[in-house]
């Protein structure tokens, strides 16, 4: 059976770590998790994740604000682990840590969300791209948010003026990438208001007591939409974790 192999970004907790446990479990898969530091106690402790038959997890460093580590993180890959090709990319790394208004919102607090939501995922996409070309059916995921659309902005009215231009310029690349690659298959999943870390405190910052979607529904509903999607069906689209379709 051929091997398939996951990229992901952000995998020592929250939407990341679930991923890679879900995927994880399957057979024949290689797992690569890469996490800000391989050293840390949560990304240690993805080792024991349960594994299916005959896959295996690899860690890597990846740093969202390091325009190096991801062309780093390929070296190693294909020079110590073999790794020839890369069949599905996601990158969900990010930060949501300010909830100012257009008004008040500090620029180098923006700036910061920029670095990290925006040229993160760049960085990674132009590191592993000739991997993701090698791929039978080579994807590319952004984990994106509503709270970046523009013409759905008025359904998510929260004040968010560093997260949510950082999420739009997300959403702009990893569209722009469906139509320069006529193979690809590429499309933002937005994982909804999943009760994780950044979530919960996201919520709280508002006035909600938590989150509104568990980590595993959050999760179930990407890793169906990467397992289900063509580049017709989810292609160039904002995929919201329960199935549906939100707007740019």
């Amino acid at each position: 059976m051929t091997n398939t192999i996951f990229l992901i970004t952000g995998a020592s907790r929250g939407i990341g770590r679930g991923l890679v446990e879900t995927f994880l479990a399957r057979s024949n898969i290689t797992v690569i998790a890469a996490v800000r530091d391989p050293a840390s106690a949560s990304s240690q402790s993805l080792q024991s994740l349960p594994k299916g038959e005959s896959s295996v997890l690899v860690t890597v460093k990846i740093e969202s604000t390091s325009p190096t580590d991801p062309e780093a993180a390929v070296e190693i890959l294909t020079k110590d682990h073999g790794i020839d090709h890369l069949d599905v990319v996601i990158a969900n790394a990010g930060i949501s840590d300010d909830f100012s208004t257009v008004h008040e919102v500090p620029i180098p607090v923006l700036r910061h969300h920029i670095e990290v939501n925006s040229y993160g995922p760049i960085y990674l996409y132009q590191a592993v791209y000739p991997l993701l070309k090698k791929s039978k059916t080579p994807t590319f995921v952004g984990v994106g948010s509503p709270l970046g659309s523009i013409s759905g902005m008025e359904q998510r009215p929260y004040p968010c003026a560093a997260y949510g231009p950082s999420k739009a310029i997300l959403h702009w690349i990893v569209r722009k990438i469906h139509f320069e690659n006529e193979e690809f298959v590429s499309f933002i999943a937005d994982p909804g208001f999943p009760q994780t870390d950044m979530g919960n405190a996201g919520a709280q910052a508002v006035g909600l007591g938590k989150a509104f979607q568990t980590v595993e529904e959050s999760v179930g509903g990407i890793v169906k939409a990467i397992d289900e999607g063509t580049r017709e069906s989810v292609g160039a689209q904002m995929r919201v974790w329960d199935g549906s379709q939100f707007p740019w």
